[in-house]
């Protein structure tokens, strides 16, 4: 558990960042339009890269791409799930009209259109996550290539 302590604690705080810029865009008016979500991914991209970066200077020679991807993922798992939940509350609880403008056309052909979102989500969220890892363990693995 020691060893995520690390990967939790910056799961954390990109949930937090992730919450905050979903609220500044609700506040400008623009949260229903779905373009701005892919700044979601910069976002956990930034918390995952972080993490790994840490991750790797306190291993130090015992790092390898086990620990690494172990670290991104429960990063991006951790901010994925806060965020998620946060989300299922903000437009449940604080916001009741929310799916309605985020779609009105799937609003009118699903019947469980919250869950359908939701799941969304979480998916996107553990998806991203997953990639992300894989792409900046490419930069901080060691390499095994012998040196001539």
């Amino acid at each position: 558990m020691k060893n995520l302590t690390l990967p939790i604690r910056f799961g954390i705080v990109t949930s937090a960042v992730l919450i905050a810029y979903f609220l500044i865009l609700s506040l400008l008016g623009k949260h229903t339009n779905v373009f701005f979500s892919l700044f979601n991914g910069v976002i956990t991209g930034f918390g995952i890269y972080e993490t790994l970066k840490i991750v790797k200077l306190q291993e130090g020679n015992g790092f390898n791409y086990g620990s690494g991807f172990k670290a991104g993922v429960t990063t991006g798992a951790v901010a994925t799930a806060l965020f998620t939940i946060f989300f299922a509350f903000y437009s449940t609880e604080l916001n009741s009209s929310f799916l309605e403008e985020l779609s009105q056309v799937w609003n009118k052909d699903y019947g469980n259109f919250k869950g359908i979102v939701f799941f969304t989500v979480a998916i996107m969220g553990v998806a991203t996550s997953i990639v992300l890892t894989l792409t900046f363990m490419q930069l901080f693995k060691t390499s095994n290539n012998l040196k001539k």
